[in-house]
């Protein structure tokens, strides 16, 4: 099957890798992809380093002045939002799910600001569920390989999980998030140093202008 073929050499050619620093914590793993959101991944690491310090539970965040998380998360950008989703998430978590982050998608997708790709962040990340979150590299890269042909993240997603078997879909998302991040660039993809060229459809032009 090409798609294991492709899989596996991704993971030999970038080894062990992980997304979240705060991997073990359902919580901290939550938070973190809500800020993670629209910026980069050294503005994530300062911004949860900070907060979590300050704020390291869902009861103490709950009862955290907005202000204070604007403060500790402002370099991520769009910040009063995530302030305020934040927060929120935090008295729901308490107060309907006493204190314990869901592991089902239902009841993710429930929660304030928590859209499909941070759901199956939470589920992969903080559960190791089967999932496939996807953001602007794993739609891109998905597109360039010719696996599918879609305009839209949730399409995307539905074609994945129609076309790969649910033991591949807990490495997918690191794995293309890694390989969009270092070889398969959104513009001047480094073709010559990728090691699943061979496997690819090249299709980097049209794919630029349907993403």
């Amino acid at each position: 099957m090409r798609e294991q073929e492709l899989i596996r050499r991704l993971r030999k050619f970038y080894g062990p890798r992980s997304f979240f620093s705060a991997q073990n914590d359902p919580f901290k793993i939550l938070l973190s992809t809500i800020l993670s959101q629209r910026t980069r991944d050294s503005n994530t690491r300062e911004a949860e380093e900070r907060l979590f310090s300050r704020y390291p539970t869902a009861s103490s965040l709950a009862k955290a002045p907005t202000k204070e998380i604007e403060r500790l998360i402002k370099s991520t950008g769009f910040y009063r939002a995530k302030a305020r989703h934040i927060k929120e998430v935090a008295k729901v978590i308490i107060q309907r799910f006493g204190g314990k982050v869901p592991s089902d998608r239902e009841s993710l997708l429930t929660l304030p600001g928590v859209g499909p790709k941070t759901a199956n962040c939470v589920l992969v990340y903080a559960f190791k569920k089967p999932a496939i979150p996807v953001d602007v590299h794993v739609h891109r890269v998905a597109n360039r390989l010719g696996w599918v042909r879609t305009k839209t993240p949730e399409k995307t997603e539905e074609a994945l999980c129609s076309l790969l078997p649910r033991s591949l879909w807990i490495e997918l998302n690191e794995l293309f998030v890694t390989h969009g991040r270092r070889t398969c660039l959104p513009r001047n993809p480094r073709c010559s140093k990728c090691p699943v060229e061979d496997l690819c459809e090249k299709r980097v032009g049209k794919s630029e202008k349907e993403v």
